[in-house]
């Protein structure tokens, strides 16, 4: 096992866990569980960097749902810290996600991360309510009508904010979601703790929820209510709320349609390498990003991001050392397509020949590094402080 260097950043702050101004969650009534994480994740994002994944414990590129397995693991010898897990097409009532995972098998998995110790983020590409009842009746069917990315009305939000048409298809929609959430329990049948990250890179415009398809007012309204509808009436005070941008390059345009302190425990960045300009631009973001959230004793994420194609060293030589600047809490890529060795990308394709290891070989050099953390080192802090 890898020993855990506590290396403070000149920004630490210190925190007691049993002291009246610890940092604390949103939510006032946050269980006890809830309130732990939060306090672990605040001090332990100024000794290291978590490393997440997205699906790694449902499928890898070449296979589907094997007990205990995951991509990471079968790298490293190690889970990844943080568990990502996406409930998009929970909202229809579907047996299966977007992505084609079953949801009873996502919450069997949570369940089994949170008792291993580890950290678990929940993701929400919710169908567009607006145009999802609307048939698309063009010549050439859009690929994007009625999900998540359909960006063809800007009326889409405010349709099911209070007093709009939509309004009650979005309650139903938040009542299978809270449904799902009251369901995830220990086996003492208490409520486990995570970490509910929607309508997430606000400051893009591919989602029905993005910057420029709804107003800075009509965004913060859809997370106040929808925080509030969880929170207050179904009454779930175990969930994290974190708020989420794609790529910005000042505070200004990062708070753009922010809902609150007093709803968001988090303050969140995506950010993927689209070029050489990739270091400078996350250099920069999360210098403000970070230091924002430390002002108003938030936690902090770099939520979703993913390398250069062609680069083999990207995780030691471009990405580590800029979120090793900074008290990130944790890093998450994206989840491994499931494509097996001689599965055709499309019919009439040929067979597309996935590399034969998940990662590249340079991802040791990001696990290596006394900067990371992956799950045994958060075994090793017992961020629910169960022993």
């Amino acid at each position: 096992m890898r020993s855990l260097l506590l290396l403070l950043l000149p920004v630490a702050v210190s925190v007691c866990s049993s002291c009246d101004n610890a940092p604390s969650p949103a939510d006032r009534d946050a269980t006890k569980e809830t309130v732990t994480l939060f306090r672990s994740l605040y001090k332990l994002q100024n000794n290291g960097i978590m490393y997440g994944h997205q699906d790694d414990l449902m499928y890898g590129r070449t296979w589907w749902y094997e007990k205990d397995r995951s991509d990471t693991k079968d790298f490293t010898g190690d889970y990844p810290a943080v568990a990502g897990f996406e409930l998009g097409h929970l909202e229809l009532s579907r047996e299966r996600s977007l992505d084609s995972v079953n949801f009873a098998q996502i919450a069997e998995q949570i369940k089994v991360h949170y008792k291993r110790g580890g950290v678990i983020t929940l993701s929400w590409h919710a169908d567009n309510p607006l145009t999802m009842q609307i048939p698309d009746t063009s010549a050439r069917p859009r690929r994007t009508h009625g999900t998540a990315w359909d960006v063809s009305s800007k009326e889409v939000v405010a349709s099911i904010l209070p007093g709009g048409k939509n309004h009650e298809i979005f309650n139903t929609r938040l009542e299978r979601l809270a449904g799902f959430f009251a369901g995830l329990k220990d086996n003492n049948g208490a409520p486990i703790p995570f970490i509910f990250r929607p309508y997430h890179e606000h400051s893009g415009s591919f989602f029905w929820w993005g910057t420029s398809i709804c107003t800075d007012e009509e965004y913060a309204a859809l997370w106040r209510y929808t925080v509030e509808f969880l929170r207050d009436k179904k009454g779930l005070h175990n969930i994290l709320y974190a708020y989420n941008t794609d790529r910005v390059t000042s505070l200004e345009q990062y708070m753009r349609g922010y809902p609150g302190d007093d709803v968001i425990d988090m303050l969140s960045l995506d950010m993927y390498d689209r070029g050489e300009q990739f270091g400078r631009e996350l250099d920069t973001a999360l210098n403000f990003v970070t230091s924002e959230a430390l002002k108003r004793k938030k936690l902090t994420a770099l939520s979703e991001t993913g390398g250069r194609r062609g680069m083999d060293n990207w995780w030691s030589a471009v990405l580590l050392p800029v979120v090793s600047k900074y008290p990130v809490g944790y890093v998450l890529t994206w989840r491994h397509t499931y494509m097996p060795r001689g599965f055709p990308a499309r019919p009439g394709m040929p067979p597309v020949q996935m590399p034969a290891r998940p990662f590249p070989d340079d991802f040791m050099n990001f696990y290596n590094s006394p900067r990371t953390l992956f799950l045994k080192e958060i075994q090793e802090e017992d961020i629910y402080k169960r022993k």
